[in-house]
């Protein structure tokens, strides 16, 4: 039986007076694949926020890579250094060079040496099939190049998973395919991802799982043939009306 990296155990988050999680049971397994979809708001955002401790939830437990996430330093410390993620917008810093940005943290964080690093982000950087723009800085490239660095950087940390956030979403649509497909490209290599989404295409060809989410809960989660051909909830029925007609 695999082990799970990410268990989420009962867990409930509010913003104020607004429950913006309700009870969440989801256990997800190393070198598992999972996509998170649904409706804006419905909270998919905020769950995988929490598995790096970008938002703190007020109910429940929460357990990655078997450490258990209470809102100690150390706890936090170890779990952001296993965990990468990749935002909407890029973050680089625009006053260093694409390779810069790709050693920083190794250096500071993974205490390598500064040839180690080069070599790491090299390597990376050839992965996303931009190694050609090393010596660039980030206003030099497209939207498309950046966020594919941004995927590289998080890489170098060498982490034991990766988080994405819409990734695709602030890109042009001639750009989306070039970042889909490195993350295609990844899914192969068996890094545990969870992918929030609105890309059912990348969701059919690379999920182990897809979970449907609205206003807070969990509604379904399947194998992608049960979810795209026999949903159960009428409300995910609805969705996919919405979305692939």
């Amino acid at each position: 039986m695999k082990n799970n990296m990410i268990e989420f155990i009962d867990i409930s988050k509010w913003f104020g007076s607004f429950q913006v999680l309700k009870n969440i049971n989801l256990q997800l397994a190393k070198g598992e694949r999972t996509v998170v979809c649904g409706p804006s708001g419905s909270g998919k955002s905020t769950l995988i926020r929490l598995v790096n401790g970008l938002e703190e939830f007020e109910q429940g437990r929460l357990l990655v890579d078997g450490i258990e996430l209470d809102g100690g330093s150390k706890s936090l410390e170890h779990i952001r250094t296993e965990v990468g993620m990749v935002f909407q917008q890029f973050n680089l810093f625009p006053h260093l060079t694409i390779l810069q940005n790709l050693i920083l943290a190794p250096l500071h964080v993974r205490k390598m040496t500064k040839s180690q690093a080069t070599e790491l982000a090299q390597f990376y950087l050839d992965k996303v099939r931009i190694s050609d723009q090393a010596a660039k800085y980030p206003i030099e490239l497209s939207g498309g190049q950046q966020q594919r660095v941004a995927i590289a950087r998080a890489l170098c940390m060498r982490p034991q998973i990766m988080l994405f956030d819409e990734p695709t979403s602030a890109l042009d649509p001639e750009m989306v395919g070039e970042v889909l497909q490195v993350m295609v490209d990844l899914a192969k290599d068996g890094m545990t991802m969870v992918c929030v989404t609105h890309e059912m295409g990348f969701a059919r060809e690379v999920a182990d799982r897809i979970v449907f989410m609205d206003a807070g809960e969990l509604v379904e989660i399947a194998k992608p043939k049960d979810f795209f051909e026999s949903p159960k909830s009428p409300r995910l029925r609805e969705f996919l009306s919405q979305i692939i007609n």
